[in-house]
């Protein structure tokens, strides 16, 4: 019987493999498929940002032009009254001059980035594309302050507003039972949850809409799928639209903190085991992906990896409870940056790969770009106390969770 299928298979492997190569070939001329079209829409990307930037530099070189004219004539005239000594027209003309008008900010480019990283064996598909525009810096011209702008047309608040308020309920003495995390929906109404057994949900005029009981804490929350997620004892729990808590899949010995989704639809959990910290990339059924725990050293990346955050640029951002830390990698797990010094909580970012880190003990937010320099602080009309959970509203907006009073602000951080 053996020998009868050994002469069998030897028969059949020469139209085994020429079929495997047929099917190599149809996947390959889809990916070259992929790959013209991705290019093309690169390419027409490229042309897009080009006429957009052109024109916003065209307009700034003709107020310039207007505004050296302007100055040269005001020259002339100064020059010619200082020749005539003509006092009385000169005091005229002195609130003349007070009162010209100054350009007072200059837009300053860096051109776009292509970024392209190797392909992940565990996805099979490569990740490539332009995950830096060009960002646009205004700067003084009189002080030399640099400020960092969202888009054209767009910049951070010097005094951020609070534009409503909501009280969540949670218990501002009892500390088992504060205002921990928040994840905001794509209707734009925002999960909370904390050292409680229930997670509520609240639009942003702070009406609360929804509330789910649950058998742990629900302090760290993300959304997946439309559905908030959020970490239990030993595993990852998601609830249903059926308010039903579902298993998604379990960590096995390691106790699991912060959760984010991430762009390729996996989700990236921090984990901890004795004196041990880690970052995992699980599939929706819980198959490990991708682990993240040592540097090029072989030193421990983490001492406590806390809150957890993908940026644009495929970055992933950890608080380290221990280290009192933000630390970054790349989407391959290699070490970008740490910003230390302060008592480091939750961690998000914006659209244009803005960090966002909440300061707990500060009373502020910690703004940085995406390579983890330091950019501002944001600090609300009024302050903030004791805040912990943050997240991105959209339209220049963001909600942070005061831990002490359980109460949630909506801030504005970005003008019209």
């Amino acid at each position: 019987k053996i020998l009868e299928h050994t002469t069998n298979m030897l028969s059949s492997i020469s139209s085994f493999y020429k079929q495997q190569k047929v099917e190599v070939t149809a996947h390959g001329e889809k990916w070259h498929k992929q790959i013209e079209e991705t290019v093309k829409k690169l390419h027409q990307e490229l042309d897009d940002m080009q006429k957009e930037h052109e024109a916003v530099l065209q307009k700034q070189k003709k107020e310039f032009e207007k505004m050296i004219g302007k100055v040269n004539e005001m020259n002339g005239k100064t020059i010619k009254l200082q020749k005539s000594k003509n006092v009385k027209e000169m005091q005229t003309f002195v609130p003349v001059i007070q009162n010209r008008k100054n350009l007072n900010e200059v837009s300053q480019y860096s051109f776009p980035t292509f970024y392209e990283c190797k392909i992940d064996p565990n996805y099979l598909q490569t990740y490539f594309g332009f995950v830096e525009k060009m960002q646009v810096k205004k700067t003084s011209l009189l002080e030399n302050e640099f400020k960092d702008n969202d888009l054209p047309g767009r910049r951070i608040l010097e005094v951020p507003t609070v534009t409503s308020v909501i009280d969540t309920g949670f218990p501002a003495s009892e500390k088992e039972n504060r205002l921990y995390d928040m994840a905001v929906t794509e209707d734009n109404k925002v999960w909370m949850g904390g050292a409680s057994y229930e997670l509520k949900l609240f639009d942003l005029q702070g009406h609360l809409h929804h509330t789910v009981s649950i058998t742990t804490h629900g302090m760290y929350l993300c959304m997946y799928n439309k559905q908030v997620v959020y970490t239990g004892i030993k595993d990852i729990k998601m609830i249903s639209d059926t308010d039903t808590v579902v298993t998604m899949f379990t960590t096995g010995d390691w106790e699991p903190y912060g959760v984010t989704s991430a762009a390729s639809g996996d989700l990236l959990v921090c984990l901890r085991k004795d004196d041990q910290s880690k970052v995992v990339r699980y599939s929706s059924t819980g198959t490990v992906l991708q682990e993240i725990q040592y540097d090029s050293q072989c030193q421990p990346l983490y001492k406590w990896a806390y809150y957890i955050a993908e940026n644009v640029n495929g970055d992933i951002i950890v608080t380290d409870w221990k280290k009192n830390a933000v630390i970054a990698v790349d989407r391959l797990g290699i070490f970008r940056y740490s910003y230390s010094g302060f008592s480091s909580s939750t961690v998000t970012t914006d659209s244009v790969g803005h960090v966002i880190v909440t300061d707990y003990n500060g009373d502020k937010i910690h703004m940085l770009d995406r390579d983890g320099r330091f950019l501002r602080y944001i600090i609300p009309e009024g302050g903030i106390d004791g805040i912990r959970g943050v997240c991105i509203l959209g339209d220049g907006e963001m909600m942070v969770g005061e831990t002490k009073t359980g109460i949630a602000k909506r801030i504005k951080y970005l003008d019209e």
